[in-house]
């Protein structure tokens, strides 16, 4: 019988340096991101840099369909709670924008300025004040610290008010970093400042799910083993609490590849982030 243990945990959770050219990620979003925004801006279809409070990055960019949006898709971006900016993603709305929906993505305070339940709190207030503009339906997606931050919108201690909660349809978590536990092992912990009280308090897989929530996991086949470990562990512990959840890998996709299908509206990503 063999065991394993994880003896390294940065390297468990780093990923460029298990891909090849990973060092061209994230600058390798910037062009397409920045084009998708000039491109819409200039066609009336992006209103940038709306305020959702006070702090300096309490911003986010909203972007329009042709005519009334069906609903709100709102992105979550990762960068572990520490890196980017909503700059680097825009063109990631592209999929959900060809298919009738706004799309909102915000920038948050990055720690240590602030705590991960801190950015929780700033991430609701993005997705209320989006959701003040646009009506109808919300779904909400986000990537691997943004997986986090989506998937923890829905639980029963969730920063939202229930009128919000009320409109969520979907949750897609894309390589979601739902326990935070093990990140406490990583280096960066002494600029997140995770302790055992707000890793229990902010890890969606130690949460209890609201009810009538559909959560579906998403990740890269080619991803780390804790990444692919992470993302079936929430579907997993939320299953047997109740919530409807489905666990997707999708093959040969890293970390950084397996947000493409978002740009695609007919790639299997995005039929699952907006399916009824």
């Amino acid at each position: 019988m063999s065991y394993f243990k994880v003896t390294d945990w940065d390297s468990a959770y780093t990923n460029g340096a298990y891909i090849v050219d990973g060092d061209r990620w994230p600058d390798a979003w910037v062009e397409p991101a920045r084009s998708f925004r000039d491109n819409l801006a200039t066609a009336g279809g992006a209103r940038l840099d709306l305020v959702y409070g006070p702090a300096e990055r309490n911003r986010f960019d909203l972007f329009l369909p042709e005519g009334h949006p069906k609903g709100l898709v709102v992105f979550v971006h990762g960068g572990y709670w520490l890196q980017l900016d909503k700059s680097y993603w825009s063109h990631l709305a592209a999929g959900p924008i060809a298919a009738g929906y706004a799309v909102a993505i915000p920038s948050y305070t990055l720690c240590p300025a602030i705590h991960i339940g801190g950015i929780g709190r700033e991430v609701a207030a993005a997705i209320t004040t989006a959701a003040g503009i646009i009506d109808g339906p919300v779904i909400l997606t986000g990537h691997s610290a943004g997986g986090q931050l989506v998937a923890r919108m829905m639980t029963t201690t969730s920063p939202l008010d229930e009128t919000i909660l009320k409109r969520i349809r979907h949750v897609l978590a894309i390589s979601g970093l739902h326990d935070l536990r093990p990140i406490m092992k990583r280096s960066m912990n002494a600029q997140l400042r995770i302790d055992m009280a707000e890793a229990q308090s902010e890890s969606p897989a130690l949460l209890e799910p609201l009810s009538n929530i559909r959560l579906t996991c998403w990740v890269g086949g080619a991803e780390r083993a804790e990444f692919v470990r992470q993302n079936a562990l929430l579907a997993n512990i939320w299953t047997g609490l109740g919530a409807a959840t489905e666990v997707v890998i999708e093959p040969d996709r890293n970390h950084y590849t397996v947000l493409d299908g978002l740009t695609d509206v007919s790639h299997p990503l995005t039929r699952a982030l907006l399916a009824d």
